[in-house]
């Protein structure tokens, strides 16, 4: 998945994802922010896919845009050490210089200070992306907003090994710290290439399954707090050779700690086949054996496969089978990659039912953000009806301010917990 620009013409690669062009390429969008962990106003994003472009255009919008709005508020500067032969002393004497290499110059002095300076590593990295996005783009737009940048960026030096530049992130420049992300995935080898000759090409390419792969593990994190979930985890392996040494290392892509034990989970980007004959569902014998092998390693009592819905297959959990000889039990699972923001919500009810969506608003203490309510209501209100839910959202509006929300969802909570209680 991804995109191939050469002069006068783009090719883009979309995945296999029901829907309109521009609903994929928003759902893309969407799951590439998420698994990058970029905060990203649902706002921004709406705006930027109701624009006509390709995924590329998408991406250096939204990179643009975020960088123009930085950069106006003032670029991050740190000291740099200096070293100057001068006529007056500025900072400190450089003792060493002055009485070897300037002893025949009485009139000069070997100065050493810090300056204050914009041409930090950080900015080198930016302007080397604004500097090839610049050539790339195909926009108006984007070529506009890239210019006011680089003209912003004038006093910055040029960079020739931009993704080795020792950039320093910290909590003076939060705000750069998603930009300089998506800078070095623009710069880097490994998501693209240039093609060689005179022509100049730029390719953007994403390996669909580690894109899964990435959004799956972020959404679960935020769906099953507070249950700790653990991604990519190498601590088991399948043997161990005479001195103990770890063999045949596993990786599952979540393993999460619940109260009734450990889940192990792992997304595959392939298809379902409902019409499979031999009633596997289309899933390959080889993802059965190697979620075996994580359910002995891990102690897992749950092992789930988790695939894209396609249409003809049932969301969620679709396929429940015993594994021969145990309790274990491997469950074959769905989400709509097609909706990514209701993927989250999908995965709690899959793994954990209404309890994980009752016990994590219980566990934030603090003001939820609209997302978490707006899924803590639908769920509400379609267990309970609308009529039951305006008394709640009254008392707790009435309280005003930041804690409306935060006392609307322990409430709604309450009742979700007492619901399942009672059941």
């Amino acid at each position: 998945m991804g995109i191939v620009a050469l002069p006068g013409a783009t090719l883009e690669i979309l995945p296999k994802i029901h829907g309109p062009d521009q609903n994929v390429r928003r759902s893309l969008l969407h799951m590439l922010c998420v698994a990058w962990d970029l905060r990203v106003a649902d706002g921004e994003l709406a705006s930027l896919s109701r624009q006509h472009s390709d995924l590329l255009e998408l991406l250096i919008g939204l990179f643009a845009n975020r960088l123009l709005g930085a950069v106006r508020r003032g670029l991050p500067r740190r000291y740099i050490s200096c070293e100057e032969d001068r006529q007056i002393l500025r900072g400190r004497l450089h003792v060493v210089r002055q009485i070897t290499t300037l002893a025949a110059r009485p009139d000069m002095l070997a100065c050493r200070y810090d300056e204050l300076s914009e041409d930090t590593p950080l900015n080198r990295v930016l302007k080397a992306a604004v500097v090839r996005l610049a050539r790339v783009t195909r926009s108006a737009a984007n070529a506009r907003l890239l210019a006011e940048i680089g003209a912003r960026l004038e006093s910055v030096g040029h960079s020739s090994a931009p993704l080795e530049e020792p950039v320093r992130l910290d909590r003076t420049n939060t705000a750069y710290h998603d930009l300089h992300q998506l800078a070095r995935l623009f710069l880097s080898g490994d998501w693209q290439s240039t093609a060689s000759g005179k022509s100049l090409g730029f390719s953007l390419l994403f390996p669909m399954w580690k894109l899964f792969e990435g959004f799956v593990g972020r959404c679960l994190c935020r769906a099953l707090s507070p249950w700790p979930v653990d991604l990519q985890d190498e601590s088991k392996s399948v043997l161990r050779d005479e001195e103990g040494k770890k063999l045949f290392q596993l990786q599952p892509d979540a393993v999460i700690h619940t109260p009734s034990g450990r889940i192990v989970l792992d997304t595959k980007w392939k298809a379902l086949n409902p019409a499979d004959r031999t009633g596997k569902f289309g899933v390959a014998p080889s993802d059965v054996y190697q979620m075996l092998a994580y359910a002995q390693a891990y102690r897992a009592e749950r092992l789930v496969l988790l695939y894209p819905w396609l249409e003809g297959v049932k969301k969620g959990v679709t396929r429940h089978w015993c594994v021969a000889g145990t309790e274990r039990h491997l469950d074959i699972a769905t989400i709509d990659v097609a909706e990514p923001r209701n993927v989250a919500c999908e995965l709690r009810k899959s793994l954990a039912g209404d309890d994980g969506l009752a016990c994590r608003c219980r566990w934030r203490r603090s003001s939820p953000n609209r997302s978490d309510v707006g899924e803590l209501h639908a769920e509400a209100e379609g267990r309970f009806g609308v009529g039951a839910l305006d008394a709640v959202r009254a008392r707790a509006l009435r309280c005003g301010g930041a804690a409306a929300n935060g006392l609307c969802c322990r409430a709604i909570s309450r009742l979700l917990i007492r619901s399942n209680r009672s059941a």
